[in-house]
């Protein structure tokens, strides 16, 4: 197998990745690994990195005992922690979301269950990526628009993106976001949680199918909204709030208690009351758009309606939007 040294050798190294022996898929993921990890790997040509993402799906495909995919899930994606470059970092990160969505639907029921952990890797890898960016702006912008753009995996109006990938992300987003700001053995910038959650929110705004609304909402909006209220459950005391807000425990402590709205740099953490109404005020501006859907905007202006009644409740001040 040749060396991985130049932008030249990736085809035939994506070829050994799709290779049927193990042995040879194995080398020529730490070939892959350390061609991009080099400072000096230019940019690869999009046919190319479309070539070499083809090459390491079916490298993946062919992973078939449960430790062996799980280490190369982590493998695969620590790759974007690799790459010395940040935008080439997410140029990787486009190719694997491309790929993801172009070949979901050929992925069998006794295959699924490893890419559903695959994504999952590489949330995680794509926030730690931004974490050590310090989330920079344009970086983070850039990586809303892979997800959002046609042919990433929260498109609206992309009909090709199936619905229970975009229905995983949705699921795991806060989750994989809690765990790499509690990853860090050194202190680290808030997450800048209205800029990290702007896909969802167009998502939510735009989207066609009902199903899809309700998981935004239900797996992602309202967590969050739970998780930033100052007065959670108190498990020595009991839980003395309403019904409706008794269904979710505390969650992502974490996000939490390490948050802001935008500008981590200027902003620092924030207290999370604060962030909570600053992002309800944003979801009702959302809704206000001309272009949200009208049955999306009367269901968002419910779900503001109905945290900003909790924020009552609680004694906060509700969100006003303005």
């Amino acid at each position: 197998m040749p060396t991985a040294s130049s932008s030249k050798e990736v085809p035939p190294l994506a070829k050994y990745l799709a290779s049927t022996d193990k042995a040879t898929r194995d080398k020529a993921i730490k070939n892959l690994s350390a061609f991009l990890s080099t400072e000096s790997t230019n940019a690869l040509p999009k046919s190319e990195m479309t070539k070499l993402w083809k090459g390491i799906f079916y490298c993946f495909w062919m992973s078939d005992k449960p430790l062996v995919q799980q280490a190369l899930a982590s493998e695969i994606a620590e790759i974007v922690l690799n790459i010395p470059n940040p935008s080439s970092s997410l140029e990787f990160l486009r190719g694997f979301w491309e790929t993801i969505v172009r070949e979901w639907s050929g992925i069998d029921q006794l295959r699924i269950d490893k890419y559903y952990m695959l994504v999952r890797r590489f949330v995680n890898a794509s926030f730690r990526m931004l974490i050590r960016s310090g989330w920079d702006q344009s970086l983070c912008s850039e990586y809303n628009t892979i997800l959002t753009d046609r042919g990433g995996p929260l498109c609206p109006q992309d009909t090709r993106v199936p619905t229970s990938l975009a229905y995983h992300l949705t699921d795991i987003y806060l989750e994989e976001l809690d765990k790499a700001l509690g990853s860090s053995s050194s202190p680290i910038l808030p997450a800048p949680l209205s800029t990290l959650i702007t896909p969802f929110f167009a998502l939510a705004a735009l989207t066609t199918v009902n199903t899809t609304y309700k998981r935004v909402q239900d797996a992602l909006l309202e967590p969050m909204f739970t998780a930033l209220s100052p007065r959670q459950i108190d498990h020595t005391k009991g839980d003395t709030r309403s019904p409706k807000r008794a269904r979710v425990e505390v969650l992502y402590e974490d996000i939490a208690s390490n948050a802001c709205l935008s500008d981590p740099k200027k902003e620092g953490a924030m207290e999370m009351g604060f962030v909570r109404k600053a992002l309800l005020t944003y979801m009702f501006d959302v809704a206000s758009k001309p272009e949200t859907r009208d049955a999306n905007r009367r269901k968002l202006y419910a779900l503001w309606k109905s945290m900003a009644e909790d924020a009552d409740e609680d004694g906060e001040e509700p969100a006003i939007a303005c």
